[in-house]
């Protein structure tokens, strides 16, 4: 190991199991202190939250040598998410990187996907990155405006599923997009304080994974054999872009997924028609039919 986050506070949300698991033992090993979060709850959000994932974590982590907490609050409530910062702050003193990474599914094709399903995977997932986010950066910007100006990091968890879409899963991709946009628009406003802000979006087996692309996500069955599908394969670029090496990176997007990373270039102006007037509905047909022609096609949906 390289200890390139050495010294560095943690915080990893969504810690107990799969990524955050992965990201938090990662963190660890290159010299980090770490807050692990986790609501303990099933893989739908559903079932009375338990400590005992986060916590067999930090059991794992404090075996190996290293140091860590744990943490089992909500982070998509404020309260939640203030006490996770708190946490952080009482028990090392400081903060310098948080990855948010929490979150759940509840698959349902559109016109079966009701109200309660849409909030609940928004709330985990879209508020359970703000939430956190706002916090750490409202203790950033205090510590800026004191003087001791940080190397903060935020790691945001979007998907292919919110860059390209995924069938049966509007609720899960509307809001892992929606984590693109607060990834830029926060990138954009807290670079005053020294906070860089970027988002992966991996591709690894899960809990939300294993079941819905089963095939793909499979371990292989020689020994030996690389693991494409490990979710460890996904965290040493988060540790990277969690650690203060990356200063001049902020607000961008990357895939990550087995020994593959991907800098995602997201929505650029293509060709493009002026009449310098208003278009009639036919004439502008007839100019988007040409300019459609001119483009490159979109991404495939999953599943589509």
């Amino acid at each position: 190991m390289t200890g390139i986050a050495d010294g560095r506070v943690v915080i990893v949300t969504g810690a107990g199991r799969g990524l955050g698991r992965a990201h938090a033992l990662a963190f660890a090993a290159e010299g980090a202190r770490v807050v692990v979060n986790d609501l303990g709850v099933g893989l739908d959000g559903g079932g009375g939250g338990s400590a005992g994932p986060a916590q067999a974590v930090v059991d794992e982590i404090r075996a190996l040598g290293g140091e860590a907490v744990a943490h089992g609050g909500d982070v998509a409530s404020g309260e939640g998410a203030a006490s996770l910062v708190a946490a952080a702050l009482d028990s090392y003193g400081r903060l310098d990187t948080l990855v948010n990474n929490a979150g759940f599914l509840r698959d349902r094709m559109l016109v079966n996907l009701d109200e309660d399903a849409w909030d609940a995977v928004m709330r985990v997932h879209l508020k359970g990155h703000f939430l956190p986010l706002k916090h750490a950066a409202a203790h950033w910007r205090a510590e800026a405006k004191a003087g001791r100006a940080p190397v903060a990091r935020v790691v945001n968890t979007s998907s292919g599923a919110g860059l390209l879409g995924s069938v049966g899963q509007g609720n899960y991709s509307a809001a892992k997009a929606g984590i693109v946009g607060l990834t830029l628009v926060a990138a954009a406003e807290l670079a005053r304080y020294g906070v860089r802000v970027n988002a992966v979006a991996p591709a690894a087996r899960t809990r939300m994974t294993e079941r819905t692309f089963a095939d793909t996500m499979a371990a292989p069955s020689s020994a030996g054999a690389f693991d494409a599908m490990a979710p460890g394969n996904v965290s040493p670029l988060v540790v990277w872009l969690g650690s203060a090496a990356p200063e001049g990176v902020t607000g961008r997007v990357f895939e990550a997924e087995a020994g593959r990373i991907a800098v995602m270039e997201g929505w650029r102006t293509g060709p493009s028609a002026d009449k310098g007037a208003r278009w009639t509905p036919a004439e502008a047909g007839e100019a988007t039919l040409k300019l459609l022609a001119a483009s490159e096609p979109p991404g495939r949906v999953y599943g589509a």
